[in-house]
């Protein structure tokens, strides 16, 4: 932090609280340009920030007033300066959702506390898109007052540009755009005059004096209900499991039915289109952060956003054709090259893959050699019967006939102890690769069911990192 700077926060800071500094630290960066700082005297500490984008202060400032009068939580501002270029808010900690939810996690698996922490965050979210959403200015938003066509566009954009190009996605240029402006106009076609947060995750959510209260909106602006739930419940880095999204989308209708009617099922299709949209949104900061700017950390969310985007491709329920929009989708959320560039160092990743046996057993790409193959095809084989043979180990056809025909339950209960022994022994001795393969017949069902089971097992046990591969499927 340049010195000026800091000279500017500590007047500030000493003139509010009548106090002599007594401890300054400059905090790490976050996503974006502004800076921060903890500044403590002898009976008082708050965050100074810093940021030369006059605009969007003036957008946090005037947002944090209006909140505040509408009794949501969000962190008081106590001074700012005359050019609007800095000023000092309430410290609310260090404690984020994230933070709750990896610690959490660790121990507990996804848990019922953390459902319980998340169903508190989404009782507030009607209340600050409808209730404090319906008297805000909205001439103090940035860029735009709105979600319009022309912020989705820009977002749209944003993932061809930063994400797809750099990332080597072949797609159709025309075709592409003509679906883009197609995409956009189904959803707008939905209710978008209520307050949108833009960036509603986990990590702007702070966990403090046994409260949640709710930190950066000042990109806020008018827009869908569905897209600030998209963006926590797809949150790439939190990585919750599909049940309890799914759980925690209907309780979200329950609490909205409190203040407004609406369709579930319509909802829940725009829905999907939002979620679309913010994964999109989202890729292209990665992008561009990631490749772009040489920042790796970024690109350790994109296998997360794959899995997010490789259900959404398996249960699409938006009632549009969106044919080269959607060929691009499934050529990302089957890219390699992506799954594999987001891997974490000196963190375990668990490589677990699917293979036919009739094509050989999958090549080692760690170096490290060994690891688990298990054999499935003892097991009894739903591609043998007509009505699955063109279906895979993903659809729910193929689960139910093998969790109610077949010995599979059994089968993953003893691969689950045995790869839990050593993934508790690689963790506690920092090792950073294992290996896990099915393998069956065809490389279609058994073992890609039993692939996708593993995969959901060690992520709400474990904290690892798990990059999923169905050879015969992604090649």
């Amino acid at each position: 932090m340049d010195l000026t700077i800091k000279e500017e926060l500590i007047r500030l800071y000493e003139t509010h609280f009548q106090e002599e500094m007594t401890a300054f630290e400059v905090l790490p960066p976050s996503g974006s340009y502004r800076e921060y700082c903890r500044i403590k005297s002898q009976n008082h500490q708050a965050l100074g920030t810093w940021n030369t984008d006059v605009s969007e202060n003036r957008a946090f400032l005037e947002f944090s007033k209006h909140f505040r009068n509408e009794g949501i939580a969000v962190p008081e501002i106590y001074v700012v300066n005359e050019d609007k270029t800095c000023y000092i808010q309430e410290d609310l900690g260090s404690l984020t959702l994230f933070d709750y939810l990896s610690r959490t996690r660790e121990t507990e698996g996804f848990s019922e506390k953390i459902i319980a922490v998340y169903k508190r965050v989404l009782r507030e979210l009607p209340k600050i898109q409808i209730v404090a959403g319906k008297n805000i200015d909205y001439r103090y938003c940035y860029p735009r007052a709105a979600f319009d066509k022309q912020s989705m566009m820009w977002d749209l954009n944003y993932f061809k540009y930063y994400f797809l190009k750099l990332a080597k996605i072949p797609f159709d240029e025309q075709a592409l755009e003509d679906d883009f402006q197609h995409f956009s106009d189904y959803l707008l076609t939905t209710g978008n005059d209520f307050f949108m947060f833009r960036d509603f995750q986990s990590r702007n959510i702070m966990l403090h004096d046994n409260k949640v209260i709710f930190i950066d909106y000042q990109g806020g602006r008018k827009g869908a209900l569905q897209y600030d739930l998209a963006s926590l419940l797809y949150d790439a880095k939190a990585d919750i499991p599909q049940s309890a999204r799914n759980e925690l989308l209907d309780f979200y209708l329950d609490e909205l039915e409190k203040f407004t009617t609406i369709n579930r099922e319509e909802f829940k299709a725009y829905f999907t289109g939002y979620v679309l949209i913010r994964i999109m949104q989202a890729m292209g900061a990665y992008g561009f952060r990631g490749f772009y700017e040489k920042k790796e950390h970024f690109l350790k969310s994109i296998p997360f956003a794959l899995e997010n985007l490789s259900y959404l491709l398996r249960n699409n329920n938006i009632p549009e054709k969106l044919p080269e929009l959607f060929k691009v989708l499934e050529a990302v959320s089957q890219s390699v090259f992506l799954k594999k560039i987001g891997a974490q160092q000196n963190r375990l990743t668990v490589s677990i893959c699917s293979f036919s046996y009739k094509k050989g057993l999958p090549e080692d790409t760690s170096g490290n050699g060994g690891g688990f193959i298990f054999d499935c095809r003892a097991i009894h084989n739903p591609g043998r019967y007509e009505p699955y043979k063109q279906l895979t180990g993903k659809d729910p056809e193929v689960a139910d006939f093998l969790e109610k025909q077949s010995e599979i339950g059994d089968f993953l209960k003893h691969v689950y102890f045995i790869v839990d022994q050593s993934v508790e022994t690689y963790l506690s001795r920092g090792f950073t690769h294992l290996s896990v393969c099915f393998g069956c017949t065809g490389g279609q069902h058994r073992s890609v069911y039993s692939a996708e089971k593993l995969a959901d097992h060690l992520k709400n046990k474990f904290p690892v990192n798990v990059v999923l591969t169905h050879r015969e499927q992604d090649f």
